[in-house]
């Protein structure tokens, strides 16, 4: 969320923010709505300082005068009551609007309607060739009996799966090496993310209510969260902290949940696009400066391609156009991992910065250096998402003889050097 002094004072700035994200949002709407939110206040103040006033004069006053003060209060009541209803609504939809405002992307981001105009950073990794017919992620969870597709339908409807045998073991693996990664990188604190939160939690980190369709909802008012991001900004909520506990670095896994309900007809087979999966998450929250910003976007980058090169996986990335950001995002990169069996580069990962955006909507504060109070700025990547990851591995490890190599660096932790 950004600040409505500051919206005020910049509204070309952030109707351009709106433009390069692609966001229907008129910044003229919304300044009107606080001119008469403004004027509403000063109504409403005026009028209860004005029955102070009155209520203080009744107390002094007998007879005659007294009951002609008193129907005079009763007026003012009346009439301030009404004020304050008027304000209400105007306040709500004063509200609604502010939740729409864009934030303001880097001027970096390229422009583009959506992710085909993303643009390619670099490459790492030689793309696999082979002498024999590969087989495709679906064909390899078949054979190898890492999957039940068929049955996961029978039980939870269509993108819904049973993982078995081996994958099983070589996503606890993936989860334990990345963890070990990140902690030698610095990320100390090391969480198990609730999978449920209240929908302050959506509507603090973005996810509300842009993201309404992509949500599945509770009978008890909480919602399934689609990444430990919105459990763990929640997590320091109407909190001040001090500088000198900053950065907060953590690392998070949680059961993730998303209706895929834009999504209708596009990979419908296999482990990229499924309904239910595992994230683990890097949070950052940072002083509130732009470079230090910057600085942290950049090496939860490098956490995560450090994670893909020892895995072995080739990749790209992309910085993500003006269009393929979401409402908070200040830039975005994206890790694609090649997929052979298509022959191109698929999205495992995105690392994200936000400003203030978040902690503003929640409040998460910290006192400088000069004792100042101040919204501290937050960042998050993805460091492992399963099973979306057993895809690439799968894939450009395969062998002729229908095996798949595991990658030196999980040997350790799933105890053999081959599925078959």
């Amino acid at each position: 969320m950004l600040d409505i002094k500051f919206i005020r004072e910049n509204p070309d700035l952030v109707k351009e923010a709106a433009r390069k994200k692609r966001i229907d949002f008129s910044v003229d709407e919304l300044i009107k709505v606080d001119d008469k939110r403004r004027e509403l206040i000063s109504v409403v103040e005026t009028a209860r300082a004005k029955q102070n006033e009155v209520s203080d004069k009744i107390a002094r006053l007998a007879g005659e005068e007294r009951e002609k003060v008193i129907a005079e209060m009763k007026e003012l009541k009346e009439s301030l009551q009404k004020d304050e209803e008027k304000l209400k609504k105007v306040e709500s939809e004063w509200w609604t609007l502010m939740l729409q405002v864009p934030n303001i992307p880097d001027i970096s981001v390229p422009e583009g309607d959506s992710d085909e105009n993303n643009q390619e950073i670099r490459k790492w990794g030689e793309i696999p060739k082979f002498e024999f017919d590969l087989k495709s992620q679906v064909e390899l969870l078949d054979s190898l009996k890492l999957a039940d597709f068929v049955r996961g339908a029978k039980v939870s409807g269509s993108r819904s799966y049973f993982l078995k045998n081996d994958a099983v073991l070589l996503t606890m693996a993936l989860w334990h090496f990345a963890i070990d990664l990140l902690k030698k990188s610095g990320f100390e604190d090391v969480f198990f993310a609730p999978s449920l939160a209240r929908e302050e939690s959506f509507i603090g980190t973005g996810w509300l209510p842009q993201g309404k369709d992509e949500v599945y909802q509770t009978q008890d008012d909480l919602l399934l969260t689609g990444t430990s991001e919105v459990s763990m900004m929640a997590y320091h909520k109407d909190e001040v902290l001090d500088i000198s506990e900053l950065p907060k670095t953590y690392v998070a896994l949680s059961p993730c949940y998303r209706r895929e309900a834009g999504s209708y007809g596009k990979d419908t087979k296999g482990l990229v696009r499924v309904h239910e999966f595992y994230k683990l998450e890097q949070i950052v929250l940072c002083e509130a400066n732009h470079e230090e910003s910057v600085s942290w976007h950049e090496e939860i980058l490098r956490n995560s391609e450090k994670i893909m090169q020892d895995l072995g996986i080739p990749y790209r990335v992309v910085v993500n156009c003006g269009g393929d950001l979401g409402l908070g995002q200040v830039k975005k990169y994206d890790i694609e991992a090649w997929i052979p069996s298509e022959g191109k580069y698929r999205e495992t990962h995105s690392a994200s910065y936000f400003h203030d955006f978040q902690t503003r909507r929640l409040n998460i504060r910290y006192r400088d250096k000069d004792g100042k109070i101040r919204f501290a700025h937050s960042l998050n990547n993805t460091a492992i998402a399963t099973p979306r990851l057993l895809v690439p591995l799968l894939e450009n490890y395969q062998q002729a003889d229908g095996s798949v190599l595991i990658p030196e660096v999980l040997r350790q932790y799933i105890g053999k050097d081959r599925i078959s």
